[in-house]
């Protein structure tokens, strides 16, 4: 069964409507089933954007998949230099 795919924003949004039910006195086990996701879900999102305003969450995704590009043409580049070096000297 695939899992639903949240927004930040969305996550967000949960994460502060937990915040007010945790005031209330309510259990984590039961906000995360109030919010519809798991328990793990839950505490892994605390740990990911707790204290992030939903701007600074999509932000980060934002920042995140970029940096995964460059990582990407960075290592592309590195493959490229080493096959022309390795022409350059004669070693095919």
């Amino acid at each position: 069964m695939k899992g639903r795919k949240h927004t930040p924003e969305q996550i967000v949004r949960k994460l502060l409507e937990a915040d007010k039910l945790l005031a209330q006195g309510i259990s984590a086990v039961e906000v995360a089933r109030q919010l519809g996701v798991s328990e793990q879900t839950y505490y892994r999102w605390r740990n990911q954007f707790g204290g992030l305003k939903a701007e600074d969450a999509k932000e980060l995704k934002r920042l995140k998949g970029e940096n995964a590009t460059l990582k990407r043409l960075l290592a592309e580049a590195e493959l490229e230099k080493a096959l022309l070096k390795e022409l350059a000297e004669g070693n095919w």
